[in-house]
């Protein structure tokens, strides 16, 4: 596959393993090469987000939970997705482009303790909007310290992800802090806690500086990525 880099961030790729244009959706694209994602653009609001189609997965977690860390783990690019001097305080989307058809998204931190409230409204209106209306958004991974799972916002996230039917998998990051037996027992401990939703939720350990779960992450993220179900969707009457 050719470069994705441009001028103005990336250049019209096909999918891969295709020619079509992006509006051009009768099949399904190959798996990603994460190692090819490029920026794509920001987006202030929904509004302004890229063009609703095609296959997209967001990031979204609490404020340093590793969100930036495990983006560029992933795509092994140290500063694909940058973290903000001052956490809480960087309100956009971002998306990253894998092909013209599937993409990486990194929503903004949220339950940081600092942020106005008017922000904070704002914002948990906006991603409960996206995580409801977003057509080709796959799957939302969501990112947790393993020190302090299922937070009260994390609980918030989770439920409006729930409530519109929405996959998701739980990455519990900074799982080198702990020794395996207790990381093993927080794993068990958070499916546990989410069993009654095991058919929408997933759980795993990560750790973006050991690259611990990065090839688990990424074979559920291509499993989204090339999910032919929504094609089926697309044609019934």
């Amino acid at each position: 596959m050719g470069s994705l880099r441009g001028e103005r961030g990336i250049i019209d790729v096909p999918c891969p393993g295709t020619n079509r244009k992006m509006n051009d959706l009768s099949a399904a694209p190959s798996p990603a090469n994460f190692r090819n994602a490029a920026f794509l653009q920001s987006a202030s609001a929904i509004e302004n987000a890229p063009a609703d189609l095609g296959w997209e997965v967001a990031f979204a977690g609490r404020s340093n939970s590793g969100k930036s860390s495990a983006i560029n783990k992933l795509t092994g690019q140290n500063k694909l997705a940058r973290t903000s001097r001052t956490p809480g305080r960087t309100q956009l989307i971002n998306f990253f482009a894998l092909s013209d058809c599937q993409r990486l998204v990194d929503l903004p931190g949220y339950g940081f303790a600092k942020v106005p409230l008017a922000v904070k409204k704002k914002w948990n209106q906006q991603l409960e909007r996206y995580l409801q209306h977003r057509q080709s958004l796959r799957g939302l991974v969501m990112l947790m310290d393993i020190r302090h799972p299922l937070t009260e916002p994390d609980q918030q996230m989770l439920g409006w992800a729930i409530t519109a039917a929405m996959p998701v998998h739980i990455l519990l990051t900074k799982a080198d802090k702990l020794k395996r037996g207790p990381a093993q027992n927080t794993l068990l401990s958070v499916r546990k806690q989410l069993s009654a939703h095991a058919e929408l939720v997933s759980v795993q350990l990560f750790s973006a500086l050991k690259g611990v779960g990065v090839e688990e992450l990424g074979r559920q993220l291509n499993q989204w990525l090339t999910d032919e179900s929504v094609l089926e969707a697309d044609e019934s009457p």
